[in-house]
């Protein structure tokens, strides 16, 4: 899926195509580094034992040699054939695996065995580590695609056969039966009443959802209880969880600013250090030959010890990790990313502003009240209404039957469109609709109906006012939740009128509210904010949002129900449509920029304390160990923390 890409400083995605890290192993391969490591580890033990307690046997000759080149061969091995790989194959010279191996043998060759083994065990542990990690998010978000299935019951007639998704064709009629995931976006044709779908796979949500007849049921979906018939909408390629895979794949290639300067910083770096270690023993050296000091093996020592504590493992592995596990979390909650750049800029924003109907309200219409009109009055409006397929429509019809008003018989209706409708049953003639309706037939009305605030059905018989069918648009269940979870400056631009979306900014405890907006009118509004100084986040759902989306500094678009235009234009998708997920979002994000901070920290704090200890003789090669791969390994076990992490709002 391609995407916008944000001007003015916006969340723009980046397409990375560098190497980055790469893995000694594969990932098939875990159990075999596993046991590498397990032999590696349970020599190096042995042989540390054994040197302490004196053997004799031990120290004579081959032996000691023998036995720690032997547990260097399984960890040591793996880390010089990816050195020699990526020398030969990528030009790259200056690699963390080149590194650690110059580094390894070199402490071979003045006599260091256990540390040699040591750099390169903890540097595989460290290793497998990541690698379980990043598969830990990586099956997270590859449950998804577990949710695609790779068979489809296609029903002809009393024959049903099954083909791959792929080769079923827009409007057949497939069947799913309970357990089994849907195949394909399709209408619920069957059963009519209605059938419960479990959606965990694509929104997170632990309760089944009802879905009635003629609703739009998704790829990915589990029927709960009972067999159902879907009439496809879609072909595979364009299914909801092949978008949601494709925008998770994506995310993995944008990267953050951060992880794009570590990883120029690294390059730079490599082979910076190594020049300075060639310096450290070529200096003593050459002024040695001058007659200036003496030369002796200490100096290959330190620059071993340098070359071992200088290595970035850490920052590398550590840092692209954090953003992995932050994007994994976060699609398991139904929250997609499109980047882990869209994670940094969300921990900068500080005014979120959001579209009223589909993202705070329901979009959904229900009748609050019918003034003036009685039952006999009410079922004229209902016969009247009995066809359309508007929304206000189908709020008045559900009114009438909840209080068992039946539609009026002999009803002949006519669309004035843009107006409302005009009916006639042969005794009277009705006018239902909008005031303006009114004004065309010039029938009088009171003049306190302008101000209404609430959306309204004006009724009139036989030229004359009668009543008013009041209706609201309802708020989401936690749209309360999702304002007072949020630390940051909330506003609310729509394009109803004024006093409707006044109404629900009162009722949400929002101080701004802006109606009556065409989508240029919210451009302009959040380039008055973001040339305030702010950083905004807008939300939203509809297609006439896609604009002020592409305007933002990050955007978020109501996934479940939004527009594809709008979830284009954005860099979070929301698939459960709850906007308390805009809290939890940023709380993912603030998270996840904690710990890389830490890594940060962490990896190079140390690297410096004991690189300057190490050039003057003040480490030895176990601190030099511990600098490097020990400090690499706490890295990446403090980046697994966003993977696990819980439920939590927005709040700093």
């Amino acid at each position: 899926m391609a995407h916008n890409e944000h001007e003015n400083g916006n969340c723009c995605h980046q397409h990375d195509h560098s190497h980055g890290h790469q893995h000694g192993h594969d990932h098939d391969e875990e159990p075999l580094s596993w046991w590498r490591v397990g032999l590696s580890g349970a020599l190096l033990i042995a042989g540390l034992v054994l040197g302490h307690t004196g053997a004799a046997w031990f120290q004579t000759g081959w032996v000691k040699i023998l036995w720690y080149v032997t547990a260097w061969l399984p960890v040591g091995l793996p880390v010089l054939h990816e050195a020699m790989e990526q020398a030969v194959h990528s030009r790259d010279y200056f690699s963390e695996f080149m590194l650690m191996s110059v580094a390894s043998i070199g402490a071979m060759a003045i006599g260091e065995f256990p540390e040699a083994v040591a750099v390169m065990l903890l540097y595989c542990i460290g290793e497998a580590l990541q690698d379980r990690a990043a598969d830990r998010a990586r099956n997270q978000i590859s449950s998804l695609v577990a949710a695609r299935p790779d068979v489809a019951r296609v029903v002809s007639g009393d024959a049903v056969s099954e083909v791959k998704p792929e080769a079923v064709a827009v409007g057949t009629v497939i069947e799913v039966h309970p357990g089994e995931r849907v195949p394909l976006d399709g209408t619920l044709i069957s059963p009519s009443s209605g059938a419960a779908l479990n959606t965990a796979a694509l929104t997170g949500e632990s309760m089944p959802r009802l879905y009635g007849a003629e609703s739009e049921v998704l790829a990915g979906m589990i029927p709960a209880e009972t067999t159902i018939r879907l009439r496809t909408l879609r072909p595979a390629a364009d299914s909801a969880i092949a978008r949601i895979l494709t925008l998770v794949e994506e995310a993995t290639e944008r990267k953050a600013p951060t992880e794009l300067f570590i990883r120029r910083f690294s390059h730079i770096y490599t082979p910076v250090v190594i020049g300075l270690a060639a310096l450290t023993v070529l200096l003593p050296w050459l002024l040695s030959l001058v007659g200036v000091g003496t030369f002796s093996a200490e100096w290959i020592r330190r620059a071993l010890i340098f070359l071992v504590i200088s290595c970035p493992c850490a920052l590398v592995i550590s840092i692209p990790l954090g953003y992995f596990g932050g994007i994994g979390a976060a699609s398991r909650r139904g929250i997609l990313f499109k980047g882990g750049n869209c994670l940094d800029a969300l921990c900068d924003v500080d005014t979120v502003v959001f579209d009223k109907t589909g993202t705070l309200t329901t979009g959904q219409f229900q009748v609050i009240s019918a003034e003036g009109l009685a039952d006999g009055d009410l079922a004229a409006v209902a016969a009247i209404e009995h066809d359309s397929n508007h929304p206000i429509a189908a709020a008045i019809r559900a009114y009438c039957d909840e209080k068992g008003i039946g539609a009026a018989a002999n009803m002949q209706e006519k669309n004035v469109s843009g107006y409302g409708l005009e009916g006639s049953d042969g005794t009277a003639e009705w006018l239902v609709g909008a005031l303006r309706l009114l004004q065309l037939h010039e029938v009088a009305y009171p003049e306190t109906l302008e101000n209404q605030p609430e959306t309204m059905v004006a009724v009139a018989k036989d030229g004359q006012y009668i009543g008013a069918i009041l209706l609201s648009d309802t708020l989401k269940t936690d749209a309360i939740e999702a304002i007072e979870q949020l630390d940051a400056d909330t506003e609310i631009l729509s394009g109803d009128k004024q006093p409707l979306v006044q109404q629900v900014a009162d009722a949400l405890g929002i101080g701004v509210a802006t109606g009556d907006l065409l989508p240029e009118g919210k451009v302009a509004r959040l380039q008055q904010l973001k040339d305030e100084g702010r950083k905004v986040a807008f939300v939203g759902d509809g297609m006439n949002d896609a604009p002020v989306l592409a305007a933002a500094d990050v955007a978020f678009a109501m996934g479940g129900l939004g527009a594809d235009m709008a979830i284009e234009a954005a860099d979070v998708i929301i698939q459960t449509d709850q906007p308390s997920k805009v809290a939890e979002a940023m709380g993912i994000a603030q998270r996840t920029r904690r710990i890389v901070k830490q890594n940060i920290v962490l990896s190079i704090g140390i690297k410096v304390a004991v690189m300057v200890l190490g050039l003057f003789g003040l480490a030895n090669l176990w601190e030099a160990v511990f600098a490097d791969s020990g400090v690499a390994l706490l890295a990446v076990l403090n980046s697994t923390r966003v993977f696990a992490q819980p439920r939590h709002s927005g709040k700093k």
